[in-house]
């Protein structure tokens, strides 16, 4: 069975701004390589977003476990991000906090 969803909330206004600016792209750009938005709601002033679990964690602590990265296995990372930001910028959006904290891998990487 699939891993369960995972649950974003914001609190305040400019939070529930920028996660309500996140809900529409996640809702437009439905892509192998870009976390499925399962859910969202409000309730008063915060916005839940429920997304895809993925459980094999960020990208930052894959690369601090291993310590670096073969060419073979840099290279299959570099291939999904280019297809996600491409997946991106087809529909006009520019992703600009591109690090490896903020990439996610499910349990095949």
């Amino acid at each position: 069975s699939p891993p369960p969803p995972q649950a974003k909330i914001a609190c305040n206004a400019k939070d529930t701004a920028h996660t309500r600016a996140e809900r529409n792209i996640l809702e437009a750009v439905k892509h192998p390589f870009i976390v499925d938005l399962i859910y969202a709601f409000q309730t008063g002033g915060k916005l839940y977003l429920i997304l895809e679990c993925l459980s094999g964690g960020e990208l930052f602590m894959q690369l601090e476990r291993e310590g670096i990265f073969l060419e073979d296995t840099a290279c299959f990372y570099l291939s999904e991000i280019t297809l996600a930001l491409g997946h991106l910028h087809s529909h006009g959006i520019i992703y600009r906090d591109l690090k490896p904290e903020n990439i996610m891998l499910n349990s095949q990487g």
